[in-house]
Formats: C-alpha cells, structure tokens, sequence
C-alpha cells in the first residue's frame, strides 16, 4: 500500500494527495510496488491541471529526452539507431498455463515472463523522476470511456500520450474505486549521451491480460512503449471480446455526400497502404487516424476516436499531397518530430519536396550524405519510419464531432491491403457476414521491395488487426459477426485496392481516385445509385463514377481506365481465397464454420462466373 512514511523520501505530501484523492486500491498497490521495484529519486504525478501538462514539456527539454527546434513549439526527440520499430520478436501476452491464444499469435509462461521483465526493471529509476500520469481513452464521461495509467521514466512519453491522448486525472475519480482501468509500466534502461536506450538486446514488450497490465523496458521507441497506442489497443481487444463490442485498427472519418450530408466510415489498412491518405483526403473531415472503439448504442453502430492526436508516418508526407498534415508540421504548434534530420534547427525529411542538406544530425548521431553504419548500409537522412506526433486540433479538416461522448453513427467499414492484380478499386460486400468473412478477414497485403528486400510477398493481416489481436483469431472473427447480427441495421462493407497495375507494373489508380472510391461508397450506403452484381460482391456502374471523376477531381473518366480497373479477375480470386482459407484451417483451430461455408458459397460462384464469361469478366458484360 502507498504511504508517505514507507516511502518518506520519495512521496511528497502533495504526491500523496494526488493519490490518495483518487480513492483507489489497485491504484494505490501498482504505483506502491513500481516505486519499490524501480527505486525512483522522486516522483511528479500529472493531473489534469496545464501546469502539468507544461511541466512534462519542460522536463523532456531539460532532461535532453527532446530538444527544441526553431518553429515555436517544435521539439525532436531521437530514438536508438537499433529503437527504432514495434518488436514482435520481444513482445509477447503473459499466459497461465493451458491457456492460448492459437499458433498465430505469441505468448510466453506467465510467471516466467513477470519474473525476468520485473528483472530488468529493477532498480531501473535510480536517479530518474517517476512521472505518473492518468488518461482517458476514447471521450470523457462516454460508455467508450476506458482509464488508464501510466508510469515511465521518460518525458518524451509522457509529453507524447498529452498530446496523443486525453486528460484522464478527473475521469479517474469516476471509477469510485473500481479496478476497471489499464495500467502501463515503462522503463527505459541505460542511456548514452543522446539519451537513447542503449540494452535493446533486453527490450521486451509483455501485455499480462488477466490484470490489464502492460510491462515495457530497455526501448523509448513510441510503438514500444507509449502504452495508450497498440499496447492498449490489446488490452482493449481483450476486454472488447467479453463485452460484446468492438476494438478496431481503423480510422474514423466524415465523407461529405450531396447536399450537405456526412456520413461516417471507419477503415482498416495494413501499413503503407493509404489509411492515414484516405482518412485526411481533400473536403473530407477526420475523426481520427488509427484507433476506434466501435459500440451498439440502441441498436445502431456507434464510434469513436480512442485518441486526439496523430502519431504518423512523416515519409513523403508533403504540401502537394498531404497539404492540411504539412501545414500543421511546419507552422507554430506544439508538435514532436522523431528521427528525422536536423539542421540548422529545421527537421528534414524524405520525400517534403524540398532539399535537404548534405549534413545534420539524425538518430545514427552527426550525419553526412554517404554516412555508413557499422554493418556498411547507407544511413538515410531520415529513418524510414521516422514519425511526428499532433494534435488533431491543429487540423482544418477535424470533424466538429470528434470529442462527442456519445460517438458517431457508424454507416460504413473499409478494408484495404496492396494488391497488383487481383481486387478491384471498390467493391461494397453483399451482407454483413460476407464483409467480414471476403474484405476484413481475407486481408492480404503484398510486401515491397523497400521494405523487405523480396517485392510482392502477400502477408495475411485479418482486419488490418494481425499484430495486435489479444484473442483467439477464430473468436475475433466470431465476435465481428455477432457485433453485426445485434445491430438493426450493420453498416456497410467495403474493400479497396488503390494498387492495381497493369502488366508494365504502372498504376491503374491515380492517387487522389480514392476520393472517388469513397464518395461512391457514400452513395451506396444510402441506396442513391444502383450497383453491378460480380461473384464477390457489388461495383460502381461507369455511369456513377463519370461526374464523380468530373465534379470532385476535374478529370475524365474514360470508358478504357474503368474496364482496366473493375475487369474481374476469376484466376486471382480463386487463388487469394484459396490461400486464405488455408490459413483458417490449418493454424486457426476455432475458427467458425460459417467461414468455410462462404469461401465454398463465393468458389462456386466464381467458377459459375468462369464459366460462362471466361476467366477475366469485363465489367460492362456484367451490366448488360
């Protein structure tokens, strides 16, 4: 239990307050045994209060976590050369023994893995502030409310969840003493004169779902160890599972129909494949780009944004094709750029459509164009997966709903993945059941060449979800298909494909044609135009999409581009749902009949289809 005279030179009066304020005995025990177990100096507990919030800004500063740019506001933060990516290798679910989670996902002894994370937490603080902080995930005062707490020794994390996440200090009193809240314990280890962890050889990632507990150490990587992103994306699929709702890798944003209308759409894509794109496209608002909580509210699908910032990808991100993010990152804010170059107090990065200078400072140290690292590898002048994090607030494009506690109603999912030769742009499901089961839980996504070395490798990622599904997969398909059977009216699913090309490996899809593809599926989902039936599902009529090519991006839409796109490829099909479903039966051991039966119900429809028309359909024949 925490008591001032137990820990008299590291508790305050004032911290004790803090505490004690909050009434609660699970509190109370996991901030008790971090204090024991990590040996602070002292601590600085973070209430909602903005000179606390402002005095994590200044502790990163002074502490060298962060160092200030020359835009007011900007700071950048460097992670190890070797800290620089999710590591699946070291994280894994701490399980009791006989439980499991199947064969796709990792899981350790829970004992063990308790015994050697609290190992390399031992003691880990000598010399360093605890910094405690309490969040919210999803709106304040809403049934999407989750409470959780954090304890790090990092500035950085701490000043990256206040801009990433919601204050949750008074949303914790509402717990009136209940358990019912997600705990994170982060430790960064030993650090070099950067401030950069150096024992990444011991970083691990340990998720104890029977106590929504997350153990992180040795890593300042944000994926790794700001606990309210994927980490507690996991407890909350966990949780979701036995509270008959959903927890989703999706964006959230409003499409702008005719006449004034907005109508909400959640989206699943694996990495590199257009989520953040889609969710902050031109004359369209965002709710948020990465992670939401999906609920039945009186029957109807209801949403949220689980955050209130953006920790994205700053590759190629730039004025011509990412205009409203660009802005933000180069005008007054406060904003948090990582691994990416420094010079002259500015941050360059790969693909902004600007020079960048031919010396700096990156995540590698002093930098020079042809720099190697010790392995004899180019060092770039930005890290591939160099980040920026901000405040949803800094966007013009920011739906007017996004804090609403009660969410907003959800009319339509996307899926989408990397895929050369075998989806069409666009494709609306025939049900629910088949949305889940063809577009989410059939998501393939072809690797490229950048990335691992060997181009077109087409990795399984059912619902965009596969890295951090806490569950069984056979029961997480199951828990969607229910979800949308206790709804009066499920929204709509669709799949999407911005990456068809054409035999000389050209793209078939400009990169804005995505705003075609969603305002078609905005129509859809109000019945506004009619659609063409194909083996799989339902695709736009060339007559739909001409003056939605004219109107929205000034472009002629010609009879040719739209037989190359939507032609449907019957080999592709059957050979992409073949694949799939042998997944399912050979490393899925629960998974639900009614699977099988759709993979059997589509085959034959698409060897019906080959039959009559051949092996690749015009979509013209099929409208006849």
């Amino acid at each position: 239990m925490l008591t001032q005279s137990k820990f008299d030179k590291i508790v305050s009066p004032e911290d004790l307050r803090k505490i004690t304020a909050l009434n609660n005995e699970k509190l109370n025990a996991f901030i008790a045994d971090a204090i024991s177990l990590c040996q602070p100096r002292d601590l600085f507990i973070c209430t909602d209060s903005p000179a606390d919030h402002a005095h994590i800004r200044k502790m990163a500063l002074e502490t060298g976590d962060e160092f200030p740019l020359a835009t007011p506001g900007h700071t950048c933060h460097f992670d190890g050369y070797r800290d620089q990516a999710r590591d699946p290798a070291h994280t894994a679910y701490l399980l009791e023994p006989g439980q499991t989670l199947g064969k796709n996902i990792k899981s350790i002894d829970r004992t063990a893995g308790l015994k050697e994370v609290r190992s390399y937490l031992k003691g880990s603080y000598r010399n360093r502030t605890m910094i405690i902080c309490f969040w919210c995930l999803g709106p304040t005062d809403s049934p999407f409310s989750i409470s959780a707490v954090q304890i790090t020794d990092s500035p950085y994390v701490a000043h990256s969840e206040s801009i990433l996440c919601r204050p949750g200090y008074d949303q914790f009193k509402n717990l009136d003493g209940s358990s019912d809240f997600f705990a994170f314990l982060h430790a960064s280890g030993p650090l070099d004169s950067h401030h950069c962890s150096t024992e990444t050889d011991k970083r691990r990632i340990y998720i104890d779902l029977d106590d929504e507990t997350v153990y992180t150490v040795n890593t300042q990587y944000a994926g790794n160890s700001v606990g309210l992103k994927k980490l507690a994306l996991r407890l909350a699929i966990h949780r979701a599972s036995s509270e008959n709702w959903l927890a989703e890798h999706m964006f959230v944003m409003g499409a702008h129909g005719p006449n004034g209308r907005v109508t909400y759409f959640t989206g699943a894509f694996p990495s590199a494949c257009g989520k953040t794109s889609t969710a902050m496209l031109p004359h369209q608002t965002i709710v948020g780009d990465d992670i939401a909580y999906i609920r039945n509210i009186d029957g109807r699908a209801r949403t949220v944004n689980v955050e209130h910032g953006i920790f994205g990808i700053i590759r190629s991100v730039n004025p011509d094709d990412d205009p409203e993010i660009y802005r933000a990152l180069t005008t007054p804010a406060e904003v948090i750029f990582t691994n990416v170059l420094v010079s002259d107090g500015k941050p360059y990065w790969t693909g902004m459509k600007a020079e960048l200078p031919q010396t700096g400072e990156n995540h590698s140290g002093d930098w020079h164009t042809g720099k190697l690292d010790s392995d004899g590898k180019p060092v770039p002048p930005s890290h591939r997966n160099a980040r920026y994090t901000v405040r949803l607030s800094e966007l013009p494009n920011r739906d007017p709903h996004t804090d609403d506690p009660a969410g907003v109603p959800l009319s339509g999912i996307i899926y989408g993945g990397r895929d050369s030769d075998t989806l069409v742009p666009v494709e609306q499901a025939y049900n629910w059941t088949e949305g889940i089961i063809l577009k989410g839980a059939s998501i393939e996504s072809q690797t490229t060449a950048a990335t691992l070395g060997k181009e077109g490798v087409r990795k399984f990622n059912i619902m965009s979800n596969m890295d951090f599904v806490a569950i069984p997969l056979g029961r997480y398909v199951e828990n969607n298909l229910d979800f949308g059977h206790s709804l009066q009216s499920p929204p709509a699913i669709f799949s999407t494909n911005y990456f068809l090309q054409n035999e000389n490996g050209d793209f078939l899809n400009g990169k804005l044609d995505k705003t075609v593809w969603l305002l078609w599926a905005e129509l859809r989902v109000h019945n506004d135009v009619p659609a063409i039936n194909t083996p799989t599902g339902l695709i736009p009529r060339y007559e739909d999409l001409v003056p939605l090519f004219a109107d929205k991006l000034n472009k002629d839409y010609t009879e040719s581009d739209y037989t190359k796109q939507f032609t449907i490829r019957i080999p592709q099909l059957l050979e992409k749902y073949h694949r799939v479903e042998n997944i399912y039966r050979t490393t899925v051991a629960d998974t639900p009949r009614i699977v099988f039966d759709t993979f059997k119900h589509t085959r034959n429809r698409l060897i019906a289809a080959q039959k009559r028309y051949g092996d690749y359909i015009n979509p013209f024949d099929l409208a006849k």
